[in-house]
């Protein structure tokens, strides 16, 4: 055998100092760790300021997470924390033995005199979890790369939704006690009768809002509807009057009309110049004033309007998560769901198929951003072929029950004067000119009705039935007789919101093969 010399002994030695180095342990604080639950065990403003801060599985060491635990738990009952309460309760909960008993509590309250710095300090124990969760992550995602039956489209989703989660900081829990989710309905409670019963995003139509109580989180709503009748205009009124009038940040995603068409129907309501006007620039000096001093609210308003299209449920959750971080958008409007595709692996798969994966979908980024997703919806020309009032119903939806059964709303917009009826079925005989339905025809967690609204085609615009009063610039248009936009007699009929601003929906492209022709 070959003696080593010197030098070379020398080397191996330092390559085993290398190996060694290599050798990784996850990030922690434990000293960290020590300090702030003695600080939380001999004063109180301590526990206040960190309470929201951190949770149980923060910690690194398994024993602080149990003391913390315990301290939390003192919390939530109102009750006091001190060296005895939380020695009482880790007795209680069997963990007393686990953490070292009293001799260990006394050990970490004896490291601290007061709780200054604790933010600071539990804000390091946090940042050293996230690192930590962000270390498993990456190495689920290598392994998952590696597995050669892994579609790359649903790893980039689960990997961005997993790294999502841990930019929220909300890390996943498995469960929560019904002691921690009766103080969490009870603060909702408190906060609704400090809105004068509205719990979700008022929609700014009043008979609506009374519903519903607002759009609530994490709910799909299906705005459903045949080509014509409003869709867009509908939904656009409300991210008007959610973005504007409340400040509420909405993300609309519009899969088939451009971001200006949309803006530029918005900036027609908002005016009430008409959409010919603004289509073809032809303003006296007195409407180029009332566009510039009218629009400035439209401008300032929290709305995101995003036209990318035939957009996959990959690429809406994507932007949707990018969105909630950078702006904490608080509702979701998707024109429409038809034009979706799937993406990923579902790519095979029939319509109907694809359908029930984007439902499922939208239902899934409604409870993961926790907020409601509204999604435009095209029904079959069943709706057309029928007699009668023509009143869509649940099983007018285009191409997959799953819509029904994943939404927590399914709605239908309803304009009898569409099909040439001139009154309401109800005993006044009430005239149609002028006005729509909005068919609550299911509500996971409320009632069912028809209300009636004020819907104004030149203008692209639905409006409470009760308060609606014509913009200036409306009455002399409407009752002169001569408007060249073509809309200028009371007794011709009043265009679709579609019609009015050139949507191509009226050509009904999408239709299948089975639908029943006109």
């Amino acid at each position: 055998m070959e003696k080593i010399t010197a030098p070379q002994n020398i080397a191996y030695r330092k390559s085993n100092v290398v190996s060694l180095e290599k050798g990784k342990v996850p990030p922690q604080a434990i000293d960290l760790e020590e300090v702030v639950l003695g600080a939380m065990m001999i004063d109180k403003k301590g526990v206040d300021e960190i309470i929201d801060i951190l949770h149980p599985e923060a910690f690194y060491k398994n024993a602080h997470s149990l003391i913390y635990d315990a301290i939390k738990k003192l919390f939530d009952n109102s009750e006091a924390i001190d060296l005895l309460t939380v020695s009482n309760q880790l007795k209680k909960d069997g963990n007393f033995d686990k953490v070292g008993g009293d001799y260990y509590l006394i050990q970490l309250t004896q490291k601290v005199s007061s709780s200054a710095h604790i933010e600071f300090h539990a804000r390091i124990i946090l940042q050293k979890y996230i690192q930590r969760s962000l270390i498993k992550i990456s190495n689920e995602i290598i392994e998952e790369a590696f597995d050669e039956g892994t579609d790359v489209f649903d790893l980039l989703d689960n990997a961005e939704a997993k790294l999502y989660e841990v930019t929220q900081g909300n890390i996943k829990r498995s469960t929560e006690t019904a002691q921690s989710l009766v103080m969490q309905a009870k603060k909702k409670i408190q906060e609704i009768s400090n809105k004068e019963g509205l719990s979700g995003i008022p929609s700014g139509f009043e008979r609506l809002d009374e519903l519903t109580s607002g759009w609530q989180p994490s709910d799909l709503i299906i705005v459903a509807a045949r080509p014509g009748m409003g869709k867009t205009a509908l939904t656009l009124s409300m991210a008007r009057n959610i973005a504007v009038d409340q400040g509420i940040p909405v993300a609309f995603f519009s899969l088939e009309m451009s971001s200006v068409q949309l803006i530029t129907r918005l900036i027609s309501s908002e005016t009430g110049l008409s959409s010919e006007k603004l289509r073809t620039g032809k303003l006296e000096q007195h409407e180029w004033e009332q566009l510039n001093v009218k629009v400035k609210d439209l401008e300032k308003a929290p709305l995101f309007i995003d036209d990318t299209p035939s957009l996959s449920i990959f690429d809406l959750r994507a932007k949707a998560r990018r969105l909630s971080s950078q702006h904490g958008i608080r509702l979701i409007v998707i024109d429409y769901l038809q034009l979706m595709t799937a993406g990923g692996s579902q790519k095979g798969g029939n319509r109907e198929q694809e359908i029930s994966t984007i439902s499922r979908n939208l239902k899934a980024l409604a409870k993961e951003l926790n907020v409601p997703v509204i999604a435009l919806s095209q029904l079959s020309r069943a709706v057309e072929t029928r007699g009668g009032s023509k009143r869509p119903l649940l099983s007018d939806l285009r191409e997959s029950g799953a819509i029904e059964q994943d939404a927590d709303i399914v709605s239908f917009i309803y304009r009898p004067e569409y099909y040439k009826i001139e009154e309401w079925d109800d005993e006044e005989r009430t005239p149609t000119q002028g006005q729509a339905e909005f068919i609550v025809a299911k509500h996971r967690n409320g009632g069912l009705d028809n209300i009636r609204l004020k819907f104004i085609g030149e203008l692209g615009k639905f409006d409470n039935l009760e308060d609606f009063s014509f913009p200036s610039e409306i009455p002399s248009r409407m009752n002169s007789g001569d408007d060249d936009s073509g809309f200028g007699g009371h007794n011709l009929p009043n265009p679709s919101a579609d019609e009015a601003f050139g949507s191509s929906m009226n050509s009904d492209f999408d239709d299948d093969d089975n639908d029943v022709p006109f």
